[in-house]
């Protein structure tokens, strides 16, 4: 953590500093109360799927439930995922979320609810949540990975959020893998999201075994044994764990993080990403490769720090 960012945790830590964090996801909406370092009223609920403008009520009614309850959380944070404009001002597109592109949501949020909200990638988010509270902690640089529905992420190097030039910096999901292979939400072929998600998983595993298996029945078949959900996910682990050697020769971070749905797995999942990752530094150096601390709060407590530690 940086001299300045140690200042201003801080001041988070003081008990009139508060600040609200929205995580909005393709199934769900979480918000919550970050403070000091305590995450408090943690909600979720369903994310609207009639169409931008109505996620943004959702999210604008979220709020205001909060700060009538806590009127002192002046500070608002939002993290969506896809990549967003270099005034974090819009989001270009939101693959997971129906209708969601080219969206005015800093703008949209103020008409709502009469005062600024700053906006970030969600990934981004829940790297600097782990980056400043979880995983990442004693380190200086780090990398966040989340492998869920889709898979995100986002760099923290010398204690602060890289984004780019452009402010797409950290879209590995959307980093091309298998080139010519399945297509993402996002309209590209072969990308790392594309068939390592979580996603992926499950629409490969009911194709080869000819019914539907979901990504947690895939995992429980590969690890009784199953021959051909083995396979599969075996395929996708080993392209995670390349993915993270190949940033590792180009960051060389210290740690890499590894959050999300199908990260929860556990043991399993890390022993493959690991060996993958491993064995293609070969020579380089070996990642060191941890789970996410913060679990599904994470989003939302990235989301109120950025407001506070990176605001736009």
């Amino acid at each position: 953590m940086s001299e300045q960012q140690e200042h201003v945790s801080e001041q988070i830590g003081g008990a009139a500093r508060m600040s609200i964090g929205v995580d909005v996801g393709g199934t769900k909406i979480a918000v919550g109360v970050l403070v000091g370092d305590e995450l408090q009223e943690f909600h979720t609920q369903p994310t609207p799927e009639s169409g931008w403008a109505a996620v943004l009520d959702a999210i604008a009614g979220q709020v205001r439930q909060l700060q009538a309850k806590y009127p002192q959380a002046r500070t608002v944070g939002l993290g969506i995922p896809g990549p967003i404009t270099p005034d974090r001002k819009r989001v270009k597109f939101a693959p997971n979320i129906y209708g969601f592109t080219d969206v005015p949501v800093v703008e949209g949020l103020y008409e709502r609810l009469g005062q600024h909200v700053s906006l970030e990638n969600d990934a981004k988010a829940a790297a600097l949540a782990e980056a400043e509270l979880g995983a990442a902690r004693a380190s200086s640089s780090s990398v966040y990975i989340t492998v869920s529905t889709g898979i995100g992420s986002g760099i923290v190097l010398n204690g602060r959020l890289w984004r780019g030039q452009h402010g797409i910096a950290g879209e590995l999901g959307h980093v091309v893998s298998v080139p010519g292979g399945p297509i993402s939400g996002a309209g590209q072929a072969g990308t790392l999201e594309a068939v390592a998600s979580g996603t992926a998983i499950a629409r490969d595993a009911s194709y080869a075994l000819n019914r539907e298996v979901s990504t947690a029945e895939a995992f429980a078949l590969a690890q009784s044994g199953d021959r051909i959900a083995g396979r599969v996910v075996r395929g996708a682990m080993q392209r995670i764990g390349l993915a993270i050697a190949d940033l590792q020769k180009m960051l060389d971070p210290e740690v890499f993080v590894l959050g999300g749905g199908v990260a929860s797995v556990g043991a399993y999942f890390f022993e493959h990403v690991q060996a993958a990752a491993d064995e293609a530094a070969e020579g380089f150096a070996v990642p060191v490769i941890r789970p996410a601390q913060l679990g599904s709060h994470a989003g939302v407590i990235g989301a109120a720090l950025s407001a506070v530690l990176e605001p736009a």
